[in-house]
């Protein structure tokens, strides 16, 4: 028994979304990198440890940014193909929300 999936003509908008994200993850990560000079992380620790660094939480703040990009590209896509649409919208306001909380942060922690 074959289950066939339709895509709808407006998924279009939701791949959109989902490459415009992609590159706003690969700044992000970037930033992190950044951070993790600024801050003395060294690899492989994700985290800054408080006891260690007095600058942890600033960091761990911008690393943590960017760890929901899993859950928020299966949402989108899978949304996505019931209801584009609604899926590419809040998926852009999401991203741009994204954007501007990061920025924040970076903010707050130069």
């Amino acid at each position: 028994m074959a289950v066939a999936i339709e895509i709808p003509r407006e998924y279009g908008y939701v791949v959109l979304v989902f490459v415009l994200y992609n590159f706003l993850n690969m700044w992000m990560g970037m930033q992190v990198g950044k951070a993790r000079k600024k801050y003395k992380v060294p690899y492989p620790a994700l985290y800054a440890v408080e006891s260690e660094n007095k600058d942890a939480k600033l960091f761990n703040c911008i690393q943590n940014s960017i760890e929901y990009m899993p859950v928020f590209f299966a949402l989108l896509l899978l949304g996505g193909i019931q209801h584009p649409l609604f899926s590419a919208g809040f998926g852009l306001f999401y991203a741009v929300t994204r954007f501007f909380l990061f920025q924040g942060l970076r903010f707050w922690s130069s």
